[in-house]
């Protein structure tokens, strides 16, 4: 897997609290932004964090590039659907040969990775027997989850916060869950104030809303349900 933050908003932090002092304010924003020095930026977006006030928080965005995750990841992440995603297709693009994804679990047991490797090889060869008789587009119905992609993929800040507190969770897939933990590690090195309250809610918030279906971590952590 390869995660790149390849753009985003020029100064996210300031802008966010601009946003935010506007409502406030007859002046306009580059005037407020003027006067926002880094210790005002970093003292108003904690206060809208603590406020819940996150409205202000989409008026920045972080654009990622994303590389051989499995379409299995790439069902998954589209379902934050405040975002916007580009996706290299399966009809235009052909996939003689390609590369895929093994689950930890398949790579911990020698007689099972090697049945697994066994099978995408033959879904390999069924691939390009089919590609011989028939468009692309149909020949992708024998491709497996596994397959890798690749993905372009925008959220604003407010989306990136509620990504992470789902994603980062333990009950979140292991391969989504280490996509997540990139992107945030990239994200707060650009923005740490907005970010650094990002996770699940074990961490951000001591509770679990997971119910029966909790991982267990916050025992872990002195926290309460």
């Amino acid at each position: 897997m390869r995660v790149e933050l390849i753009q985003h908003t020029p100064d996210p932090e300031k802008v966010v609290a601009a946003a935010a002092r506007l409502c406030y304010s007859p002046d306009s924003v580059p005037d407020l932004c003027e006067r926002l020095d880094d210790k005002k930026v970093a003292s108003f977006v904690q206060k809208l964090r603590e406020m819940g006030h996150l409205s202000p928080f989409e008026h920045v965005s972080f654009q990622f590039s994303i590389d051989g995750v499995s379409r299995a990841l790439s069902h998954q992440l589209v379902r934050h659907r405040i975002a916007s995603y580009s996706q290299r297709s399966q009809r235009y693009v052909k996939e003689e040969g390609f590369e895929f994804v093994i689950p930890p679990s398949i790579m911990r047991n020698q007689e099972t990775l090697e049945r697994f490797e066994t099978i995408m090889a033959r879904l390999q060869d069924a691939y390009k027997e089919l590609l011989d008789c028939v468009p692309a587009e149909d020949a992708r119905y024998v491709l497996p989850n596994a397959c890798t992609t690749s993905l372009m993929a925008t959220f604003n800040a407010r989306s990136l916060l509620n990504f992470f507190e789902h994603r980062t969770c333990f009950r979140a897939q292991w391969e989504i869950r280490y996509l997540a933990e990139k992107m945030l590690e990239l994200v707060r090195d650009v923005a740490p104030n907005l970010f650094i309250g990002a996770g699940p809610t074990c961490i951000t918030q001591g509770v679990c809303r997971q119910g029966g279906y909790s991982c267990g971590r916050l025992k872990t952590l002195g926290g309460k349900k």
